[in-house]
């Protein structure tokens, strides 16, 4: 599907045609350039490769440099793949006001928080195990039993425990394109999305 890559500015409310207040994430898409075509004979399948954010050539190394360089485009600090319908030429620039417009529905793809080591009460919702009472004092936030007994004699893989919690490779679906501003790039979708302030995002149409 086609889309652009962006960036999420922050979050803010809007007031609807009925008066209630709607929550909105603003995102900075845009502009990209395309940087590649890739074709069904010579890459094995069809997609057009843009371009975000650009960079000096002092931060590009030399297989990035030829790339861009083939492109006549300027280095870029992120790139990433979708499908057009129409047809798209090396060096074109994509703005947010010719692929959204109000009222449409997208796919916003991000990083999700990182929050570190976690316990499985922050990870996974549990619980807790016992009371405050009668000597517990810690085993409050515990995950209790993992396992079986002599059979199987082993923990089963999956088994929700405390570790690494976030950094995740997120996808919200049919979030709804509240407001275009196509002269500051600007676009706000209903609802949150993934990642921190000046994260970068990939938009879906």
């Amino acid at each position: 599907m086609p889309g652009l890559l962006g960036k999420k500015v922050g979050m803010t409310s809007v007031f609807g045609a009925d008066g209630k207040n709607i929550p909105c994430t603003v995102i900075e898409a845009g502009p990209c350039v395309v940087t590649q075509l890739k074709t069904v004979e010579k890459d094995g399948y069809s997609a057009t490769q843009i371009g975000y954010m650009p960079k000096s050539e002092k931060h590009t190394n030399k297989a990035e440099a030829g790339h861009f360089k083939a492109a006549g485009v300027q280095p870029m600090r992120h790139l990433a793949e979708f499908e057009f319908e129409s047809e798209m030429t090396l060096g074109q620039t994509l703005t947010v006001g010719d692929l959204f417009e109000e009222g449409m529905y997208v796919d916003v793809i991000g990083t999700s928080k990182g929050k570190g080591f976690q316990g499985v009460v922050k990870r996974h919702g549990f619980g807790g195990v016992g009371q405050s009472t009668h000597g517990q004092d810690d085993r409050l936030r515990a995950p209790g039993s993992v396992g079986a007994c002599a059979y199987p004699s082993r923990i089963f893989p999956g088994t929700r425990m405390a570790g690494h919690m976030g950094t995740d490779r997120v996808t919200v679906q049919n979030l709804t394109v509240l407001k275009v501003i196509p002269e500051y790039n600007l676009i706000m979708v209903k609802g949150s999305i993934p990642g921190a302030k000046n994260s970068v995002v990939i938009i879906n149409r």
